[in-house]
């Protein structure tokens, strides 16, 4: 008879069958415990080096892959954690943190799922809950308290909204954009312009960070006093926005601009200068998000830099909540900011 007991497999309408743990223990000669002990790593000095190269070789050849349900009932949880993103955009600062946050998840053995935005209020809620995650990690707005009700009762074990608005029962790991523009104003106060500009993307998935950025620049301008002017200026993300954007910098006279992120204030800077406009002489301009790119050009940007809390510090707040659901709600600002002045304002 012959030891690769895959080939005997019987075939189903999709193919064979798929391998059990019964068949590893089979081909290696060893128990099932056995296998159970070696390949979910458990096993501590009980199982020989030598026994479980024989197991890890069987589960190779078969192809063995461990079944998550039956790993969640011992677990007691499925340890599946959604980050529901929104439609805004996924630029580098967020590609980076979400990378560093899966392989922190991964560590401490739960599976990170990015999630698109699921349309429907509470009947997003509920699709995320037939998934079964550990824990859910909103950014998207749409979450309501009745969402939440609703995880916790299906098994979600810990519920945060990140950088979105607060909702009742969730954890809050807030990302306070006000705090974006009123800095970027405060510098452009600091270099003397009066007659501030901020870009104001059509995108409206932009609108949650646009609007409350824009508030910032407000309130920077409205504590230095009389005589400051704050322009919202409306713009597409396309060259010929942008060259419309510089004719009304020019026909408003604005001595500053804050371009949303750095994205929208190169494709600015790029229009003021083919119209003519000396950045920063006549116009100072500053970015947000400290991109490599704002760097290389010629003046460099000035601009806004974000830290979002660490992959490895969010991974260990949500091992600990998922450890202690009815532990006190959390919530703090998470995200910290600074003026990284350079030549272009």
């Amino acid at each position: 008879m012959s030891s690769d007991t895959s080939s005997d497999r019987p075939e189903t309408g999709t193919g064979v069958q798929p391998c059990t743990s019964a068949d590893v223990a089979r081909l290696a000669g060893v128990s099932r415990a056995t296998v159970s002990f070696v390949l979910n790593d458990t096993a501590g000095g009980r199982v020989s080096e030598r026994t479980r190269a024989k197991v890890r070789a069987a589960a190779d050849q078969l192809g063995y892959v461990r079944h998550a349900a039956a790993r969640s009932l011992r677990a007691g949880h499925t340890g599946l954690v959604l980050l529901v993103g929104s439609t805004a955009p996924i630029g580098p600062l967020f590609s980076g943190f979400h990378r560093e946050l899966q392989e922190a998840l991964s560590r401490r053995g739960y599976t990170g799922v990015l999630l698109g935005p699921t349309p429907g209020g509470g009947d997003a809620a509920r699709a995320w809950a037939e998934l079964r995650p550990t824990a859910v990690l909103c950014l998207t707005p749409g979450l309501t308290p009745e969402g939440v009700r609703m995880l916790r009762r299906s098994g979600t074990r810990a519920v945060f909204v990140l950088g979105a608005p607060p909702v009742d029962g969730a954890h809050e790991l807030a990302m306070d954009q006000h705090k974006v523009g009123a800095l970027a104003a405060a510098h452009l106060l600091e270099r003397g312009r009066r007659r501030i500009g901020v870009l104001m993307p059509a995108d409206p998935s932009l609108a949650p960070f646009s609007a409350p950025r824009l508030e910032g620049v407000r309130e920077a301008a409205a504590s230095a006093g009389s005589g400051v002017l704050v322009e919202p200026l409306p713009v597409e993300y396309t060259e010929e926005s942008a060259a419309e954007l510089a004719s009304l910098c020019r026909g408003l006279g604005l001595d500053g601009l804050f371009g949303y992120n750095d994205e929208y204030a190169m494709l600015a800077l790029r229009a003021l200068q083919d119209a003519g406009l000396d950045v920063p002489g006549e116009v100072a301009l500053v970015g947000a998000d400290d991109l490599l790119l704002g760097r290389l050009l010629r003046p460099r940007l000035s601009t806004v830099r974000m830290r979002l809390p660490s992959g490895e510090e969010l991974a260990e707040l949500v091992d600990r909540v998922v450890a202690e659901p009815d532990a006190p709600l959390v919530s703090r600002d998470t995200m910290s900011v600074e003026l990284v002045a350079r030549d272009s304002s």
